[in-house]
């Protein structure tokens, strides 16, 4: 009985041991997430396996897993800019990003875990300058902003691309002029739609006119077609087809025949 703790001893020692190592070479990878792994005796980083997906591994306890984001992120940048004639612009944008996922190995070793700062956010902002030194601060304010947008995603893309990033969007939030430089453009944009509401006024004004003189063209036209195409015998049909219609109804009158002006009847009514 006094040698059973002295046995048993070894036993415990070994469980402790087989639960060290066990937690050591345990990794359980979450969803969304990828590991690079890094052999201590075999090469450094494994860049030519896939990554290890989610789920859980064991892994040799002298080796190492890097953990990664691989679903898509996004990432916010306020700069500052310059428009094409020298004036400072606020911009603030955001992209839409995630690494590649069968170059995960890659991008940690060249790259490593700060591959947001030390790539994607330098690759945005020399993007944004570039592309916003291209236009005026009018344009910037107005109509070009969608423009801007696809350029600057288009120039970071093809920077980014060779780095082992996907970029999936870049996404302007917003373009801040100078107070005075703002104010002078609503000013302008102000002056430049009240001039285009008067041309518009004006130019309905100018076609009422028009349609005003056509018909009243037509109307004398028409007057004198039928002045011309009257004569006593027409008036004198149509006085006749009146009198057969008002002799016709049950009011009392005195039709007097031929006794009017060019020979039409003369209607006395019984008042």
């Amino acid at each position: 009985m006094e040698k059973l703790p002295k046995i048993a001893l070894p036993f415990v020692i070994l469980i402790v041991a087989l639960i060290i190592l066990i937690s050591k070479s345990a990794i359980t990878i979450g969803s969304g997430e990828a590991g690079v792994l890094y052999k201590t005796f075999g090469g450094g980083v494994v860049t030519d396996e896939p990554p290890l997906g989610e789920g859980f591994h064991v892994v040799a306890p002298w080796n190492k897993v890097f953990v990664y984001e691989v679903r898509q992120q996004e990432i916010y940048e306020r700069m500052n800019v310059l428009s094409s004639n020298g004036l400072d612009i606020k911009l603030e944008a955001s992209a839409w990003f995630q690494p590649q996922y069968e170059n995960l190995g890659k991008l940690h070793k060249e790259k490593s875990e700060m591959y947001k700062e030390r790539i994607l956010l330098p690759a945005i902002r020399s993007a944004a300058r570039s592309v916003v030194g291209r236009y005026t601060p009018e344009q910037l304010y107005s109509s070009k902003r969608d423009a801007i947008q696809k350029e600057i995603f288009e120039e970071t893309k093809s920077i980014v691309d060779d780095q082992y990033i996907q970029l999936n969007e870049i996404l302007v939030r917003d373009v801040a002029l100078p107070p005075s430089i703002k104010d002078a453009i609503e000013r302008k944009l102000k002056q430049e739609q009240e001039s285009l509401e008067y041309e518009f006024r004006l130019v309905t004004a100018q076609k009422e006119a028009q349609k005003q003189i056509i018909e009243a063209q037509g109307k004398a036209d028409a007057n004198k077609i039928l002045s011309e195409s009257l004569n006593d015998k027409i008036l004198q049909d149509k006085g006749i087809e009146a009198t057969v219609k008002l002799s016709e109804s049950a009011n009392a009158k005195v039709i007097v025949i031929g006794s009017g002006d060019s020979g039409l009847p003369i209607i006395l009514g019984n008042q």
